[in-house]
């Protein structure tokens, strides 16, 4: 589990497309600190470490995650937000994130107000029932407040903090950007519907 706070943002230094997925390799400050088998999010996806160094880490991605994801069209250069795993005695600042992405969103606005900015991205019809207003949802692992939801779209509000060590900073309209709804909501759902 992780809490959609970032870590820090990390630089794809390596792509490799092979059969049956995809290979990367992630340049992070914390790579020395990594494990064989550690759950990293990339993005707000939960990807495994399968080796590292003192400077970066390599992972697969899977065909779904290939599919699910904007992972896929992902190239050296582009950075990416990093969160490791919760551990059981840390700090919970955020709100909880799995790390399952449950769709790729757009930015559609960006406007600066002041020290702060608004971004403003498009929601997938299928996401819409489970975004509410002052609610949290994670766009690109960074755990957010809804500020303004209309039909298939919302905003958020984003201190220079956040902008700052995100790979918000590099994003502009038309960049992909994945979502994760609160798993909350979900739930919630499931057990009404009589499941």
């Amino acid at each position: 589990m992780f809490t959609g706070i970032i870590e820090a943002t990390g630089e794809i230094v390596a792509v490799d497309d092979e059969r049956g997925g995809r290979r990367l390799r992630v340049a992070a400050p914390f790579a020395d600190e990594l494990q064989h088998g550690q759950s990293v999010a990339v993005s707000g996806a939960c990807l495994t470490v399968e080796a590292f160094d003192d400077e970066s880490f390599e992972l697969f991605l899977s065909e779904e995650t290939v599919e699910r994801t904007y992972l896929g069209s992902i190239g050296v250069g582009d950075p990416v937000n990093l969160e490791r795993a919760l551990p059981a005695d840390g700090r919970f600042d955020g709100h909880f994130v799995q790390g399952h992405v449950d769709g790729v969103a757009e930015v559609t606005g960006v406007e600066r107000i002041d020290e702060d900015w608004v971004f403003a991205f498009s929601l997938p019809e299928e996401l819409t029932r489970y975004v509410v207003e002052k609610g949290s949802i994670a766009v690109d692992g960074i755990s957010l407040t809804v500020a303004d939801l209309r039909e298939e779209a919302f905003t958020v509000a984003i201190i220079p903090a956040t902008y700052e060590l995100t790979n918000l900073s590099e994003r502009s309209v038309g960049d992909p950007v994945h979502l994760e709804v609160d798993v909350v909501a979900k739930y919630v759902e499931r057990l009404t519907a009589g499941y």
